[in-house]
């Protein structure tokens, strides 16, 4: 820019001394007036072009320079994006992505053998009664559990068996317990539960006509302070079930509700032989 302007002087300078009017020299000569109003026309015209070509050439320079600055960088295509509801085979400077891990293929899940749901209990939720023949029992059955210290639920009276829900319901594979009293001031149902032999028959008969018949392998007496002895209440493979009440010598504890206890208990055991409609 600086170099153009220098030149611009230099060409007006030259016809400006041309016409006398840089130099005292050239104001002091005289010259005819023809001839000097001659060489001042030409002398203007050719500045004014000299002058028409400088201001061309700065307005090109200047344009030229901003136009320049004002273009910004292109940005740096690094990838295509074909965004939904984008501008689509346009170019835009994004960074590509790591492509992603491709998962490593899982076997597919073997289907689980499909377990035929268990039978329901022959007995359901029908009523029952235990019936022993032999020594004249034909008892209803009434549902107990435990009571809050975790100890087994006794009936309150002399005539109702107890069958408890933490065992197995009867016909269904594994151990059924029952427990009754074996005197309530007098005789109570389970009384003569120790005349009972292995071959003898245990029936349970429901209101719905369904029977079990159980065939007794075990009659045997436990100390109920011996902790092994609650394996007696315990799951089995086979299905039966299992009878207790109390047994050996009475001694009085001063009980408000039963007077005294039995140093030991009866324990029968039977096993499943048939279930049948009556």
């Amino acid at each position: 820019m600086k170099i153009m302007l220098r030149t611009l002087l230099f060409l007006i300078r030259g016809p400006a001394r041309f016409l006398g009017f840089g130099s005292p020299t050239n104001r002091a000569r005289e010259q005819p007036r023809p001839r000097r109003v001659q060489r001042a026309v030409v002398a203007l015209g050719v500045v004014g072009m000299l002058v028409g070509i400088s201001l061309i050439s700065i307005g090109t320079y200047d344009y030229l320079s901003s136009s320049e600055a004002s273009i910004p960088d292109k940005p740096r295509v690094l990838d295509y994006r074909f965004d939904p509801g984008g501008i689509y085979d346009r170019p835009v400077g994004v960074v590509t992505p790591t492509p992603e891990a491709t998962p490593t293929p899982t076997a597919e899940p073997t289907e689980a053998p499909v377990v035929a749901p268990a039978p329901p209990p022959p007995l359901r939720d029908s009523p029952f009664s235990l019936v022993i023949d032999k020594i004249g029992i034909n008892s209803t059955v009434f549902t107990y559990g435990l009571d809050a210290n975790q100890v087994p639920e006794v009936p309150l009276n002399p005539w109702d068996v107890a069958w408890y829900d933490f065992s197995a319901r009867p016909g269904t594979g594994s151990n059924a317990v029952f427990a009754a009293h074996v005197t309530w001031n007098g005789p109570a149902v389970f009384y003569y539960l120790d005349q009972l032999v292995v071959g003898d028959e245990v029936k349970l008969l429901g209101d719905n006509g369904i029977e079990l018949v159980y065939t007794i392998t075990e009659s045997y007496l436990v100390d109920p302070s011996d902790p092994a002895t609650l394996s007696v209440m315990h799951g089995t493979e086979e299905d039966v079930i299992t009878l207790i009440t109390c047994g050996g010598t009475f001694f009085y504890t001063g009980d408000p509700t039963f007077g005294g206890d039995y140093t030991n208990r009866r324990i029968i055991r039977a096993t499943l032989q048939t279930i049948s409609e009556v």
